[in-house]
């Protein structure tokens, strides 16, 4: 390298944040907070199964007995 020839040190750019790019994260956040509602209202509901007349089926831990 020449030494008359400076070297430049390139400043890192601050690269701004597109309204697109919130936007997706946006949806990503909402889509994950929908899942994690859907799965503690599943573990907190209590079926029952019904037969074809209205009435009850035994629970899987009734037959096994």
């Amino acid at each position: 390298m020449n030494p008359s020839q400076s070297i430049e040190i390139a400043q890192p750019r601050r690269s701004s944040v597109t309204p697109l790019t919130v936007f997706l994260c946006f949806i990503m956040v909402f889509f994950c907070a929908v899942l994690v509602f859907v799965y503690a209202a599943t573990k907190r509901a209590n079926p029952v199964m019904l037969d074809q007349q209205g009435h009850p089926l035994p629970s899987t831990a009734e037959r096994v007995k």
